[in-house]
């Protein structure tokens, strides 16, 4: 099982494959805050659900200063045609060895109707402009998600 990050933990640097297959590294965006967060599976019911709730609330996030990155385990393919299925209009990156998910704790023990696996836990993780922790929250859920999440940063609509 993976370590979960806490808050004031530096936050580790990544590069990863955008849905165009550029890559994306974390340390770029330092000077600003940016909320990463992980989910199971592109185009799946919870997911779009919580990926149109972080497109909604984009322009009031990024008016109080956040930068919004997802994170699957996804092929960089199938995260171009959500992008495009779902009018996404933030960063959504392949993270197919999950390498970065563990990293970040995000990779883990899950258990489902009796089974237990190894999957991606559906986290988010706030980062600072100094790229320190400020906030981690695991196992959230997909639906309302943002909102708390906009509650718990002080961010108001």
């Amino acid at each position: 099982m993976t370590q979960q990050l806490d808050q004031g933990a530096t936050a580790p640097d990544f590069t990863l494959p955008d849905a165009q297959g550029n890559p994306v590294t974390l340390s770029s965006f330092r000077g600003g805050d940016v909320i990463v967060y992980f989910y199971p599976a592109a185009a799946t019911p919870g997911c779009t659900t919580q990926a149109c709730d972080f497109r909604d609330n984009l322009a009031s996030l990024g008016a109080a200063g956040f930068t919004v990155l997802g994170i699957s385990p996804d092929p960089v393919e199938k995260l171009a045609d959500f992008v495009e299925q779902e009018a996404l209009t933030f960063p959504l990156l392949s993270d197919e060895d999950h390498g970065v998910a563990a990293a970040y704790g995000a990779w883990g023990e899950k258990k489902n109707y009796g089974k237990t696996y190894e999957g991606l836990i559906r986290s988010t993780v706030v980062i600072d402009a100094e790229g320190t922790i400020s906030l981690a929250q695991y196992n959230v859920r997909a639906t309302g998600h943002v909102a708390k999440l906009r509650r718990d940063l002080g961010i108001d609509r």
